[in-house]
């Protein structure tokens, strides 16, 4: 059982052996191995959703799962359901410190290193060493293998990002201006020093520092000291491109195809989710792949199967053109969902994508309060609750400097000059 006074703290990173308490009730978060699911897992978890949460389940940037609105009454049932899938920890901060980002289309993409066999060893080694268990909540790893849809865009303490087809893989450190990269190691030793690394981590910081990048200088020399007698130099830093899209069709030949859609805000609805089944007898989906950017992602089987698919998502109300402007908002629940906020930041949110100006390409963040927890990452436009009105940052993030405020009822009858980061007159 749940310790009652575990419930009644708040600011953590959820779990599904330890939730967190929000204005709908308890978030419990479902961490699948490697951000995959059996089709039929996801099915079931949209069972216990409706029969012990308020049947809503949010995709996460951690490439995780949540289920809302479940009481303490429905918790442990929840959990027994979980522990059935196989989707339950032993222990909770065996849960906790679980966090990989892997690639979601790895052994599709042909252009990508299949990162998985690493990735399964690195959360194994997560999950058995005690000594990794006082890693901070929110420190993480990503093992990249880039292709299409690479994960240089997004952050982690750890990184592992493939830099040849024979397995060797780059090993960086998050610090406040970017990736510091210590050298390159072969596959079957990368696990060891990224294990090696958050040891140290632990030993350097204590309970001082929750991430990578909040330590000094020296502290990182230290790590880097520990494991580059096993390192060689890197003959060029891993680069980065932007994808050309994250939903659609990704056809990789060979016979390699994947379908990407995504949620809205990243939340799936009940009937969406009864409409993923549909999606998947369209397309002959077995599994399902979470992603950092929201999107699922499918293997199927071929380019008319794949399209059929994505015309069954879109049906449902999923996002599946690479140019629909809510690929490019970030909205928190907002209220009722959130006991932070008195504005419904999703209906704001769908407001100002139905008024995207020809002539903005930049990226929104609706917040209903200056936490941000929807988006880390600075913005090009930013509304941050207050009260019951809206500040407005540019380039920044919800804690930025306001360029100025506006009210609900102008921000319904002027968004389009919200865009220009002015209050209407």
């Amino acid at each position: 059982m749940l310790n009652p006074d575990v419930i009644e703290r708040k600011g953590w990173c959820p779990g599904a052996l330890r939730p967190m308490p929000s204005g709908d009730g308890l978030i419990v978060r479902v961490r699948p191995v490697m951000g995959t699911l059996r089709l039929r897992d996801l099915l079931a978890l949209e069972s216990a959703a409706g029969r012990f949460g308020n049947g809503q389940i949010d995709l996460t940037r951690r490439c995780n799962l949540q289920i809302r609105g479940v009481s303490e009454a429905t918790l442990a049932p929840l959990q027994a359901a979980l522990r059935e899938l196989g989707l339950l920890d032993a222990e909770v901060a065996a849960e906790a410190v679980r966090n990989i980002m892997v690639n979601p289309l790895a052994g599709i993409d042909a252009k990508a290193t299949d990162i998985r066999p690493v990735a399964l060893t690195l959360g194994e080694r997560l999950r058995d060493d005690r000594t990794l268990w006082n890693l901070p909540g929110k420190f993480g790893f990503i093992v990249d293998g880039g292709g299409a849809l690479d994960l240089a865009a997004e952050r982690a303490d750890i990184r592992l990002t493939a830099v040849d087809p024979d397995g060797h893989f780059a090993l960086g450190l998050d610090r406040p201006d970017g990736i510091e990269w210590l050298g390159c190691v072969a596959g079957d030793a990368a696990t060891d020093l990224a294990m090696a690394c958050a040891t140290a981590f632990i030993g350097l910081s204590g309970s001082r520092h929750g991430r990578m990048r909040d330590i000094g200088d020296r502290d990182i020399a230290t790590i880097r000291a520990g494991v580059e007698a096993q390192l060689v130099p890197l003959s060029q830093i891993p680069s980065h491109h932007l994808p050309a899209a994250r939903v659609g069709l990704f056809d990789h030949g060979a016979s390699q195809l994947a379908i990407g859609f995504a949620a809205p805000f990243g939340r799936l609805e009940p009937e969406q989710l009864g409409a993923l089944s549909t999606v998947a007898s369209q397309a002959g989906i077995t599994e399902l792949r979470l992603s950092p950017w929201r999107v699922l992602y499918a293997p199927v089987n071929d380019a008319p199967s794949g399209r059929r698919g994505l015309e069954a998502a879109a049906a449902a109300g999923l996002i599946v053109a690479p140019n629909d402007p809510l690929l490019r908002i970030e909205a928190c629940p907002g209220a009722p969902s959130c006991a932070s906020t008195r504005l419904d930041t999703r209906a704001t949110a769908r407001t100002l994508a139905a008024h995207f100006p020809q002539n903005f390409s930049g990226t929104v963040h609706v917040s209903g309060c200056a936490k941000g927890c929807a988006r880390s990452a600075p913005s090009d436009l930013v509304l941050v609750g207050a009260g019951d009105r809206f500040g407005i940052v540019r380039n920044g993030t919800p804690r930025g400097t306001l360029a100025g405020e506006v009210s609900l009822a102008e921000l319904a009858s002027h968004p389009d000059q919200i865009f220009r980061c002015k209050a209407p007159a």
